[in-house]
């Protein structure tokens, strides 16, 4: 029988790609929206399976310029925004994280 007959499948789930993407949270120091923000950025990409990059916008000239006065902001892989400015709706976050790479 030929090997590649008993080769591991090629295909992905969602929870497969969920698991390998990383979302980026983009703050500032002293920002108290973005410490509201934080436990429950957290706790979504916990429950969803996601690294959490977190960037201060401060320290990058092109994401300031973009994002500046939005922040915190959540962005997705592929740069999407996912949530901004005064976020507290955990049920809305965890759907936007959710339905990352979902056609």
């Amino acid at each position: 029988m030929p090997s590649f007959l008993h080769a591991p499948r090629l295909s992905a789930t969602k929870s497969d790609f969920l698991s390998n993407s990383s979302i980026r949270f983009l703050t500032r120091p002293d920002c108290h929206l973005c410490d509201e923000a934080r436990p429950l950025v957290e706790w979504v990409a916990m429950k969803v399976g996601v690294v959490i990059d977190e960037i201060d916008v401060d320290g990058d000239d092109t994401l300031l310029s973009l994002y500046g006065l939005r922040i915190p902001v959540v962005l997705g892989p592929g740069d999407e925004v996912l949530a901004e400015g005064i976020v507290r709706d955990r049920k809305a976050l965890k759907k936007a994280i959710s339905n990352l790479g979902v056609a």
